[in-house]
């Protein structure tokens, strides 16, 4: 049962087309899916994914009886499961490869590893989460979707002012909401709703939006989004946000499938509210979102100074040259006996609260070095690879963390139905199994 209060005023939102909203809770939830052009170039055929997502690259509407979590091709980060309107954010942003990127409010991840994806592993992309246990699964979808170049942080948004101001060509803040967009999705959205809510996230939308505005460089982009409905988190907060940044400006980005924002619903809206974007689920497939496009007046290069690489240690080199594997751009970090390929222009990480700096290689063992599961999940291929079918009994086995046949010897990259999914090590006669004990079925 929806909120009588929340009834009320999206009758007043929507007038005549109240009722084609109501109508439209009671039609099955679109759901969908985001390929990962980090995994492969080419997108393997399966039976249970249907039509584009036509405003997102790479997303797609899968069948909702489809379990496709389950499939070890998801494991694999061939591919994300992602609300299709959650999409049309970060298309909004338009991510460059080669870019500064901060994703603000990151987890768990989906528009993320939908930057990253669009970054193509070039540049480098921060991305932020304040709940401690978030940022750890945060962490996690980025390792599983192979991302190279990304920076995972675990703190408040105000304090990367004192390590960012004025560093990041694009920024994405996908505020904290009242969630009602969601309420079809999920029933908790329902009983935590209240005016008092969407008042107090509000407020907090507006001190994140300040500090997002110094984080930007002049002249840099920042989209703004939300999953409610409430104007006074929508329009109202970005106007509210332009009478007190008078150099930002909204900024109108071609994208015909999304519908307009609504100047009327909120009083003394700001010049060009109408160019901001909702998504309505009486209009599209999806749950409701809502997005702002703003630019930075100016034109300024990034304030970010990197850090400097420490050196590549003789256990990466001789593991590394054993196999062929070419590493992109970027330089080696050791923290402990962790070695770690962070981005070129990664920054000092001194005072910051660090998950994830870059692409996990591996750990320095007594004098040989023992592979991370990111560097296999990062990997297309290399010298030694034993590939099986995805539905075969041996990827069954192997997820389930037993050995599995294979004539290699050493270091071996695990594939399935040619895409890496882990780690064995080879006798001669059978691999044995490095998959992560956390991760086993």
């Amino acid at each position: 049962m929806l909120p009588e209060a929340f009834l009320s005023r999206l009758k007043s939102q929507l007038g005549d087309e109240y009722d084609d909203y109501l109508r439209s809770l009671d039609r099955p939830r679109a759901v969908a899916l985001r390929f990962n052009p980090l995994k492969t170039a080419e997108f393997p055929s399966l039976p249970f994914v249907e039509t584009a997502v036509p405003w997102a690259d790479y997303g797609y509407y899968y069948t909702p009886d489809a379990r496709p979590g389950l499939h070890v091709w998801h494991e694999a980060g061939l591919y994300y499961l992602q609300e299709a309107s959650a999409m049309a954010p970060v298309t909004l942003l338009s991510p460059q490869p080669g870019e500064l990127v901060l994703d603000l409010c990151a987890a768990p991840g989906g528009k993320t590893t939908q930057i990253a994806a669009l970054m193509a592993g070039e540049g480098l992309l921060v991305c932020n989460e304040i709940n401690p246990k978030r940022a750890k699964i945060l962490s996690r979808n980025i390792e599983r979707m192979a991302v190279p170049n990304a920076l995972v942080l675990n703190h408040h948004p105000k304090d990367l002012e004192r390590h960012f101001t004025g560093c990041f060509d694009r920024v994405l803040v996908d505020a904290p909401c009242s969630g009602e967009g969601m309420f079809r999705k999920e029933e908790a959205a329902i009983t935590d709703w209240s005016e008092e809510t969407v008042a107090m996230c509000a407020e907090r939308q507006a001190q994140i939006l300040a500090t997002a505005a110094k984080l930007l460089r002049p002249g840099g982009r920042l989209v703004y989004s939300t999953c409610t409905f409430a104007p006074a988190e929508d329009e109202g907060a970005i106007s509210e946000f332009l009478r007190s940044h008078p150099d930002f400006s909204i900024e109108a980005v071609e994208a015909p499938t999304l519908s307009p924002g609504r100047p009327d619903c909120v009083e003394n809206p700001a010049p060009g509210i109408e160019y901001t974007y909702r998504l309505w689920p009486h209009h599209q497939r999806g749950e409701g979102h809502y997005a702002a496009v703003l630019r930075k007046a100016g034109s300024e290069e990034s304030a970010l100074l990197p850090s400097k690489p420490d050196k590549l240690p003789k256990e990466w080199t001789e593991f590394a040259g054993s196999l062929g594997i070419r590493l992109p751009a970027g330089k080696p970090a050791l923290f402990g006996s962790t070695l770690w390929w962070l981005p070129e222009n990664a920054p000092e990480l001194k005072g910051l609260k660090v998950l994830r700096p870059g692409l996990e290689l591996g750990e320095i063992k007594k004098g040989r070095f023992e592979p991370a599961h990111a560097l296999a999940l990062w990997l297309k291929t290399c010298a030694s690879v034993q590939d099986f079918a995805p539905d075969s009994p041996e990827i069954a086995a192997y997820l389930h963390g037993e050995v599995v046949p294979s004539p290699k010897k050493g270091w071996t990259l695990v594939t399935a139905g040619g895409l890496s999914i882990g780690w064995g090590k080879g006798d001669g006669k059978i691999l044995k199994n490095h998959y992560p004990k956390g991760l086993r079925r």
